[in-house]
């Protein structure tokens, strides 16, 4: 994974961009690769809003447009597209069979109190994220909370997006005790299997655990983008949106990786 900020490249962009999701024949005053290359930025480096340096467009105009994409879920359209992708160039069919489900508690910045509540067992007073992803750590939908809310229950809202996302083909979600219950039995009634993956009651620290480990891979991959270690927005839709984004990246790095390899004398 790259971990500093690097302009969108050609392939990179007929990548996101290509797919039918922009408007790419009306006129525009921004340029939507700068616009995106700038939102990209942001995640990356973390910067306010309000100093985005001058060489790139004015702040409010690429607010907008990343508001824009927010409610029309274009980011999550995108998110899924290059999951599918980068499936397909690993060998893989385009919709995962199998899932995985876990959580991660950040802490909310301090002005903030819309959405915010107290982990009381990992001490965390903020928000809570619940990830669904394949089994090679892509994202696929992904859910913001109060941090004092339970894993399961909340889990539940994502079911219907996991399916339009999966469509028929998942079979299995994969997670630990938190889920085996109201999560695991609205599963079952769609005609998904649930199996509890967890480390021995006996073990102590870290232990990976097979089907599983990867979700506390995709958890960790987070710390690489300075706009997320910490949940600085004040609506949930807005973390939800920066947290595709940053599955986004990702994908596009590995879209690129494939380009060069396959064409290294055009780069």
């Amino acid at each position: 994974m790259t971990k500093q900020w690097m302009p969108l490249t050609d392939p990179q962009w007929d990548q996101s961009a290509g797919a039918p999701v922009f408007n790419l024949k009306r006129k525009r005053k921004h340029d939507l690769r700068q616009i995106l290359d700038a939102i990209l930025w942001l995640l990356r480096t973390g910067c306010q809003w309000r100093n985005l340096p001058s060489e790139w467009p004015h702040w409010q105009a690429v607010y907008y447009y990343f508001d824009q994409w927010k409610h029309q879920q274009l980011l999550a359209q995108i998110n899924a597209a290059l999951n599918e992708e980068d499936r397909i160039r690993t060998g893989k069919e385009p919709l995962p069979s199998p899932g995985c489900a876990d959580s991660q508690s950040v802490k909310l910045h301090p002005m903030i109190w819309k959405d915010r509540g107290l982990d009381a067992n990992k001490r965390v007073n903020g928000r809570k994220r619940l990830f669904l992803v394949d089994t090679q750590g892509r994202v696929w939908v992904v859910l913001v909370h109060t941090a004092n809310g339970a894993d399961g229950p909340a889990a539940t809202a994502l079911i219907g997006d996991l399916l339009w996302r999966t469509g028929e083909r998942l079979e299995k979600v994969f997670g630990d005790q938190a889920y085996n219950g109201v999560f695991a039995q609205a599963l079952g009634e769609r005609g998904i299997d649930f199996e509890k993956a967890s480390r021995p009651e006996s073990a102590q620290g870290f232990v990976p655990v097979a089907k599983r480990w990867v979700v506390e891979r995709t958890i960790a991959w987070r710390n690489f983008f300075r706009r997320i270690v910490k949940d600085y927005e004040y609506t949930v839709a807005s973390s939800v949106s920066w947290l595709y984004l940053a599955n986004i990246q990702i994908m596009l790095q590995r879209i690129d990786h494939q380009y060069q390899t396959l064409f290294p004398n055009t780069f």
